[in-house]
């Protein structure tokens, strides 16, 4: 399904202003979130956009956020939908709630295989 034009030109505006700053590999080694902060946004994901995306990440009103579905995502879109939504669609963006680290660290998650969230 092709990208709306207003989410194809967030992340271009995304991806230039990372460009400036470093490779997304150099960008991902600055913006690890505390293991804490980690927990936090894991529990935030699995509740919040589980609500969506299903409990599991595997779809429901929202597509899948599994490693399989987002292994053609360009990091950066992953990033600019986290934060700006998608317009035209339910999906919010998160950036009232979530800083650009904390998105960048969640698309890479995403990506990887999200983690399950740790009972105490």
């Amino acid at each position: 399904m092709p990208w709306p034009h207003s989410l194809r030109r967030a992340a271009l505006a995304l991806a230039l202003a990372h460009m400036a700053m470093g490779s997304d590999a150099e960008t991902a080694e600055r913006v690890t979130p505390s293991v804490s902060r980690q927990q936090a946004l894991v529990h935030i994901v699995r509740q919040d956009c589980g609500s969506c995306h299903g409990m599991r990440l595997t779809g429901g009103l929202g597509p899948p956020l599994t490693a399989t579905a987002l292994s053609e995502r360009p990091l950066l879109a992953v990033v600019s939908t986290i934060l700006h939504g998608r317009p035209g669609t339910p999906m919010p963006g998160w950036h009232p709630l979530l800083s650009e680290e904390d998105a960048q660290w969640i698309a890479r998650q995403l990506q990887a295989g999200f983690p399950e969230e740790s009972t105490p």
